[in-house]
């Protein structure tokens, strides 16, 4: 056997071998909850804000933590769905700047994240999203149309999953890609990423069922969902809709940029809840 045949059989084997990988260990490649801590840190208390603890259980059994941060006279409530890595305590400085707008927010761990119980996977986050819309909606009060869903990253599909199946107020997503298959495909051409992926969230898909106003939210230097991803959910989304472009990273953009930030959330929020 010649050299020449030898290295091409040891890189088809090495090709096999990743694609077995990718589609073996695919949770891994897709959920962090370790990543930077599972272990929860300060509350939303160390940087000013009044909280509590809610405790949230699930139809299928599983116990979810989430805090509750009110507003004084609040224009509504915000259900915020966190990005695949790190817990609610890595997200303080989007709870001071939702409270700023005068909104109240609820946020909470999924499955497997924090110190909610449970195994991680896609259906399973789909239940947690199911389970605290029922806390807000029926054990809270919180009338669906004062509900802001918020969704980054990985959450943003989670978040359009819950619109395309309740009545919110409004939806806005931030960072969002259109499904785990097409940002695999866009990131890992040299991969048949959709005849591999297992995991799926279809933001787009969800977006066909919304009925409510909904902003998307995208950087052009976000490195790790390319903007082309916000603006094909833009596209997908049904009217009412609208696009803020802002700039930084995937995890700090709605820091660096946050005076535009927080003046197009304002104004879509307004506009969405009609105050």
């Amino acid at each position: 056997m010649s050299t020449v045949v030898s290295i091409a059989m040891l890189l088809v084997a090495c090709y096999v071998a990743l694609l077995l990988a990718a589609f073996v260990f695919q949770s891994r490649l897709v959920y962090f909850p370790n990543v930077p801590s599972r272990s929860v840190g300060p509350g939303p208390d160390s940087i000013g804000l009044a909280f509590r603890h809610l405790d949230i259980l699930t139809e299928d059994g599983i116990s979810l933590v989430a805090w509750y941060v009110p507003a004084a006279e609040p224009r509504g409530t915000v259900l915020f769905f966190h990005g695949n890595a790190g817990n609610i305590s890595h997200r303080l400085e989007s709870l001071r700047q939702f409270n700023e707008l005068g909104l109240a927010t609820v946020i909470f761990d999924y499955r497997g994240y924090g110190q909610s119980e449970g195994e991680i996977s896609e259906a399973g986050i789909y239940r947690d999203a199911d389970a605290v819309w029922r806390h807000l909606t029926e054990e809270m009060g919180i009338p669906p149309h004062r509900i802001v869903l918020f969704g980054r990253s990985l959450g943003a599909a989670v978040a359009a999953y819950v619109a395309g199946r309740q009545k919110p107020g409004a939806l806005i997503l931030e960072s969002g890609f259109v499904s785990v298959p097409d940002l695999g495909a866009a990131i890992y051409p040299w991969l048949p990423v959709r005849w591999l992926a297992r995991i799926r969230f279809p933001t787009d898909e969800f977006l066909q069922s919304s009925a409510c106003p909904v902003l998307v939210i995208h950087s052009r230097d976000d490195e790790i969902i390319p903007f082309e991803q916000g603006v094909k959910l833009h596209a997908a989304a049904r009217l009412p809709k609208a696009f803020l472009e802002i700039r930084g990273g995937h995890n700090d953009g709605f820091l660096v940029s946050e005076g535009r930030y927080l003046k197009g959330l304002d104004a879509f929020v307004a506009d969405a809840l009609g105050d």
